[in-house]
């Protein structure tokens, strides 16, 4: 069977290179002819023809595998997923500090917090735990008072004890995490929906019930992947935009 052959792509050492590997690899399988093959090369050739280590490409392989773009089969190979031709969601690299940043800047007020058994919609991310310490908090605009968003953390117990909930109305849970409570943070990943507003959040952020909000779920992962902490934010879709910025500066 004839292999799937890959765009060839110039790496940039500022970035990681699983991460430009990967990105490469799946802009190359969603933009593959309908006829193309489905079988990838081996990854020691993958490896060669991107000129990264193996390690770093079954790395690559690895996020491709999680997003659904490719499956892996002991002694027959790595396939493409035939339905995996659009829609795949698209992923961008930032720095734990950046995600400081964007939390930062607002007037912070604590509305509750405690325990409470993991709810069922997240009871994939903390297995193995019967409860999990959640916060919940509003943030204004500092110049004049008006709500922007509010949000819901969901953090693992063992970290809860160690964290002071008056500094969640000082910093946000990523910079609480990293540097009051030690947590070894090794990738957050970010999901931003069009939702409407529902009763409690229209309240909240003092808009219309059904008013455009957006809907963000952050989840923060430790070096071994565990989740940390999960939350959920809503913001206010007439005060917030996301935007991102790629470098596009030719590799060193």
């Amino acid at each position: 069977m004839t292999a799937f052959a890959p765009d060839s792509i110039v790496l940039n050492r500022k970035l990681p290179l699983w991460y430009q590997v990967s990105q490469s690899l799946r802009a190359s399988i969603l933009g593959r002819a309908p006829d193309a093959p489905l079988r990838l090369p081996t990854e020691e050739r993958l490896a060669g023809h991107y000129g990264v280590s193996v390690l770093t490409m079954r790395q690559a392989l690895k996020e491709l595998e999680d997003e659904g773009l490719i499956s892996r089969h002991r002694r027959r190979g790595t396939f493409i997923e035939p339905a995996a031709r659009r829609g795949a969601p698209v992923r961008l690299l930032g720095s734990v500090d950046a995600i400081v940043a964007q939390q930062s800047g607002m007037t912070t007020r604590l509305l509750d917090h405690g325990r409470i058994p993991v709810p069922h919609a997240y009871a994939d991310r903390f297995p193995g735990l019967d409860e999990v310490a959640t916060y919940h908090r509003l943030r204004s605009d500092e110049a004049t008072g008006e709500p922007t968003n509010h949000a819901r953390n969901y953090v693992r117990p063992e970290l809860a004890e160690r964290m002071d909930p008056a500094d969640l109305e000082r910093w946000p849970m990523t910079k609480v995490l990293r540097d009051v409570v030690g947590a070894r943070i090794g990738r957050i990943t970010d999901t931003v929906e069009a939702r409407l507003a529902d009763p409690d959040t229209a309240r909240l952020l003092d808009v219309p019930l059904l008013s455009p909000i957006l809907h963000y779920t952050g989840v923060t992962h430790d070096e071994d992947g565990r989740v940390l902490d999960l939350a959920v934010i809503h913001y206010r879709g007439d005060r917030f935009s996301f935007t991102v910025t790629l470098d596009a500066q030719p590799p060193d």
